[in-house]
């Protein structure tokens, strides 16, 4: 079996494909964004999908079921008022009102123990609808 990484308070693992991946999303630039679910069978956390960098936010909104919940990591790139390009990780924590109450615990205890695997996150956002993290609430968030 991969190395994985168990997170003490939930009996979670993550799997190192996720921690992989969030590495070259944030050195090389490979992905712009990575979805990532919960097996409860397994008890793993592992990556459901990942973005292209051709692709942008509405590709990551559009992938998060609308009756489940996921985690997600988005690079955002932006340019500041002083003309300089900057880049910034969001943890998104989805946890829409359609799905089931056993996920929404799920995940919501889940969440710390990825956030430290995850080192280098900028800021986080939670979202139970679409509009919760619209791309204005992260242009906000990161400016």
């Amino acid at each position: 079996m991969a190395m994985a990484f168990k997170m003490a308070t939930t009996g979670m693992w993550v799997t190192d494909e996720c921690k992989n991946s969030f590495m070259e999303m944030k050195w090389k630039k490979v992905h712009r964004y990575i979805v990532f679910k919960i097996d409860e069978k397994s008890r793993l956390v592992t990556v459901d999908k990942v973005g292209g960098p051709g692709e942008g936010y509405d590709d990551l909104a559009a992938s998060l079921p609308t009756d489940d919940c996921r985690y997600a990591v988005f690079d955002f790139d932006f340019v500041t008022v002083d003309n300089c390009r900057k880049s910034k990780i969001f943890f998104i924590a989805w946890s829409p009102t359609a799905s089931r109450i056993r996920a929404k615990m799920l995940y919501a205890t889940s969440k710390d123990g990825l956030r430290r695997v995850l080192d280098g996150i900028h800021y986080e956002v939670q979202a139970t609808d679409p509009t919760e993290m619209g791309i204005d609430v992260i242009k906000d968030k990161a400016n």
